[in-house]
């Protein structure tokens, strides 16, 4: 069974109905045990870093999914779940993420040529740079979906997929049993498919 985090911000029966599709039990909930009781987990994510995170803090999920994830759980992180993975963010201000994954999220404006536009939105192609469990249905160039702002940086040890918007992007970050994608699979049609598949066969 997969469980998908739910501390008020994310597009979750949309993932619930990705799940579905392949054929995978999915739960969205907010109970710590159902957490236990999960053999993978999802955080998701949409909005504003500091009002995700506090959000996660308040409903105590942040301190279950850690303990979870030290147990060897797989995670995966979409979209701004994903960009909480990290140590820190500096979207309006700078505040702490889980620290699961060493690097931090920066403004894209940073590091895109002017004349682009903010936000990165629509379908866009994927440069693998490592092989990886998430990404061994996924193809060079395959095109997924995107909608975002900021990006993560600093990130090398992490990093296995950008994509091109002027310069590279991260696209998708794992390392032992977590992942992240800042990209949405559950949008991304077929090839959003076929990585959530690839999740669900990680071994923890």
């Amino acid at each position: 069974m997969v469980a998908i985090i739910d501390y008020g911000v994310g597009n979750l029966f949309s993932l619930k109905s990705s799940f579905a599709a392949i054929g995978q039990e999915a739960v969205v909930t907010a109970d710590a045990e159902k957490l236990k009781q999960a053999d993978r987990l999802i955080l998701p994510g949409v909005g504003a870093f500091r009002d995700a995170a506090e959000k996660l803090h308040r409903s105590g999920m942040d301190t279950a999914l850690k303990d979870e994830v030290s147990r060897g759980k797989p995670l995966l992180g979409i979209c701004l779940g994903m960009q909480m993975l990290f140590e820190r963010s500096y979207e309006y201000g700078e505040y702490e993420g889980l620290g699961l994954l060493k690097g931090e999220i920066r403004p894209i404006a940073e590091r895109i040529p002017a004349g682009l536009k903010i936000p990165q939105m629509g379908w866009n192609s994927l440069r693998i740079l490592r092989e990886s469990p998430l990404l061994k249905y996924t193809r060079e160039g395959e095109y997924v979906y995107f909608v975002h702002s900021y990006s993560a940086v600093n990130c090398d040890e992490s990093l296995l997929a950008v994509t091109n918007y002027g310069t590279g992007l991260t696209a998708c970050v794992g390392k032992e049993n977590i992942y992240g994608c800042q990209f949405h699979p559950e949008k991304s049609s077929e090839v959003g498919l076929r990585i959530l598949k690839a999740f669900c066969e990680v071994q923890s």
